[in-house]
């Protein structure tokens, strides 16, 4: 029984409910790397503003730690005081509850609980009920990201994204009703963590999104890819670590190279090289000089030659369908994320940035708090959450690449097909338009 965007049990057993949607996903492809993106839907920017009839979706947060400048703070402190934090404006969502790992010594939990009314929870479970015995809000923001955890071998941050969501659906079994989920950031961040939450997801037919804020933000200079261009090359640089920082430069790349004819079929190898061997890579023409200097000149940079950055370290792959992958790593000379493109038949080179303002209130987490917005009032994710999969599958996969000393991987597991949508970045949508509209956005133009 459908209610909404949520689904009911009604009469029917949790045993039955759950060989249901089991079949429902089966029988649309889902949970099957060749089949369509897990409740993706087609994107049209809404061009008409809110209107006051618009129902506003109540929300649940599950939260590692709640400081200010936090992604907790930036994500659901813009649902409490809108889109610039400054009491004006903002989603038609409201926050019904708060679940908080962590208090911190400088936790704002408490003093935007009492502020707003908006009630902490000792669990999960309580969060996603409100208190109560039936799932009481229309969807989750799962925020696992910053506050004390520990690091693997690997060298990856073991936020308690996996936890987070098994008590999430765990609830959703429990009393019978599922609602979207967004995880930020990538899932995981151990393959192992982020292929059990996608595939609890299509189990459980939630509708789900992941990822970053970086392939929403402003991006400067603004240039178009069309879907379907012919991009024969590209290469992307990020900057800070490799965990908390490479998922960004990958989901920045692959939301960019997702666009090229034929994608996105998933990525047959991955291997991390650092140090003088990241630049041969280079030296040996594996990866193009002019589009590395491309990207680099995109970024602000502390060392006029990259060479000079003793951290630097290239994650490069390479696609099912021949297409190579190549993003630059650089802590100490770069200080930003960009990506360089050749498309077929242009003697140009395109290259871009995210441009990471600050100001109001890091504007670009409103971009991503809109995307999610409209899934929790369409009940279908606004872009495909295959893509943050495949970008943390080669994450993983390229960290576990530099524990082995830098061998190159196989990775029949990154097989990840979808299909990729035309999901706008900032300022597009309109943080103001209506969520369930489906008006078409002005045009760009062309390359």
């Amino acid at each position: 029984m459908s209610n909404g965007n949520k689904t009911t049990v009604g009469e029917m057993s949790r045993r039955n409910w759950l060989a249901g949607v089991a079949a429902a996903a089966c029988a649309n492809g889902m949970g099957l790397f060749d089949s369509a993106p897990l409740l993706a839907s087609t994107f049209t920017t809404p061009a008409v503003t809110t209107s006051a009839s618009t129902e506003i979706k109540s929300v649940a947060a599950i939260l590692t730690a709640y400081e200010k400048g936090l992604h907790a703070d930036v994500l659901i402190g813009k649902i409490l005081e809108g889109w610039k934090q400054d009491g004006g404006a903002g989603p038609q969502l409201k926050l019904a509850s708060m679940y908080v790992d962590q208090f911190t010594d400088r936790d704002m939990a408490r003093a935007m609980s009492k502020k707003y009314d908006v009630p902490i929870f000792d669990s999960i479970e309580k969060a996603i009920t409100v208190g109560g015995d039936q799932i009481a809000i229309d969807g989750v923001i799962s925020i696992g990201e910053h506050g004390d955890y520990p690091w693997n071998d690997l060298e990856q941050h073991l936020y308690p994204r996996r936890r987070f969501f098994k008590e999430i659906t765990d609830a959703f079994v429990k009393y019978g009703r599922v609602v979207p989920v967004f995880n930020d950031k990538h899932l995981g961040p151990a393959w192992v963590d982020a292929k059990w939450m996608y595939d609890r997801a299509v189990e459980l037919n939630i509708p789900f999104m992941a990822g970053s804020s970086m392939t929403v933000g402003a991006r400067t200079p603004e240039i178009s890819v069309p879907l379907g261009a012919d991009i024969e090359m590209a290469v992307g640089v990020g900057y800070s670590g490799l965990d908390i920082y490479g998922s960004h430069a990958l989901e920045f790349y692959q939301c960019h190279v997702e666009r090229r004819r034929g994608a996105e079929s998933g990525v047959r190898w991955v291997q991390c090289l650092e140090g003088d061997a990241a630049w041969k890579a280079i030296d040996d023409g594996v990866v193009p000089q002019h589009l590395f200097d491309a990207a680099f000149a995109a970024v602000p940079h502390a060392y006029e030659n990259p060479r000079d950055d003793k951290q630097a370290a290239l994650f490069q792959f390479e696609y099912n369908d021949g297409f190579r992958g190549a993003v630059f790593m650089l802590p100490e000379a770069a200080a930003g994320t960009s990506v360089a493109m050749q498309l077929k038949g242009h003697s140009g080179l395109l290259a871009t940035r995210f441009d990471e303002k600050e100001e109001p209130r890091h504007p670009h987490f409103a971009w991503l708090l809109k995307g999610i917005e409209r899934m929790f009032h369409s009940g279908r994710p606004s872009y495909p959450v295959e893509r943050t999969l495949l970008t943390s599958g080669i994450l993983d996969r390229a960290l576990t690449s530099r524990f082995r000393n830098h061998e190159k991987l196989m990775t029949p597991e990154l097989a990840i097909r979808y299909q990729a949508v035309d999901y706008p970045h900032s300022p597009w949508p309109s943080l103001d338009s209506d969520p369930n509209a489906t008006q078409t956005h002005p045009k760009k133009s062309g390359i």
